[in-house]
């Protein structure tokens, strides 16, 4: 598999996503996919909200999220509060203050139209079927220092490829094993794509193996099928012990 960023200039709000795409991105090739780190995305849709407006992040983070963990009195870790959005649990939800200049920068308004448009905008642009476009934020992992990449969104393709039923080095079918690709992707992409002053927000993969190209965007229902139910989570224990403050 081959991972190639590419640089651009210093994306601003309300920069025109699709005029830095044409003008960044060369032509793709079948079976390649494009990634792209969703803080362009949000601020080329004005997804932000300035400092200086007096608003504070945990104000933010508390509407924005999905649900986020009550921590009564006690103070948050790093400033950081511990939230659910688009049923991914991921640190103050997903806001953003690195390479803001100044500025909250929130999630994109729909993370799955965004991909849906940029996957349509590439297969008409350059005249291909089999493409993948995946939208990536960073993430943390309990107990592991360093953040890593995750898929918040994809178009083109299958996000999990199956074992269960293939048989293992001894011949033994798998029963529940699945390879969840959309974040493995990621992960490699947000690291080649760095986090810092780099400004390579996109990147260009190629050779991945094991992938399903499709040709019509994910459904609700394939999106959802990603997604665990709390209660179904392998960490459930933790999670369900949580005095989570859920959003209407």
């Amino acid at each position: 598999m081959k991972v190639i960023p590419l640089k651009t200039h210093r994306i601003l709000p309300n920069d025109s996503l699709f005029t830095i795409i044409d003008t960044y991105v060369p032509p793709m090739q079948e079976r390649e996919f494009l990634v792209v780190t969703s803080k362009i995305i949000s601020l080329c849709e004005g997804k932000v909200v300035a400092k200086d407006l007096g608003i504070s992040k945990e104000q933010l983070v508390k509407e924005s999220a999905d649900a986020y963990l009550n921590m009564g009195k006690e103070p948050s870790r790093y400033g950081i509060e511990l939230t659910i959005k688009n049923n991914i649990l991921i640190p103050s939800a997903g806001i953003d203050e690195s390479n803001g200049n100044g500025m909250y920068i929130l999630y994109p308004e729909n993370i799955q139209e965004s991909a849906k448009k940029i996957w349509e905008h590439i297969r008409c642009r350059d005249k291909i079927k089999a493409l993948g476009v995946i939208i990536t934020d960073s993430h943390t992992t309990p107990m592991r220092r360093g953040v890593i990449g995750i898929g918040l969104g994809w178009c083109g393709f299958k996000p999990l490829y199956s074992y269960i039923g293939k048989p293992d080095c001894f011949d033994v079918p798998l029963r529940v094993t699945m390879i969840n690709i959309l974040d493995a992707l990621a992960v490699a992409a947000v690291f080649c794509m760095g986090e810092g002053n780099e400004q390579t927000p996109f990147a260009r993969v190629s050779n991945a193996p094991k992938i399903e190209f499709q040709d019509e965007p994910p459904t609700i229902e394939e999106v959802n099928a990603l997604s665990i139910p709390m209660e179904e989570d392998l960490y459930a224990p933790l999670l369900k012990n949580g005095d989570w403050v859920f959003r209407d």
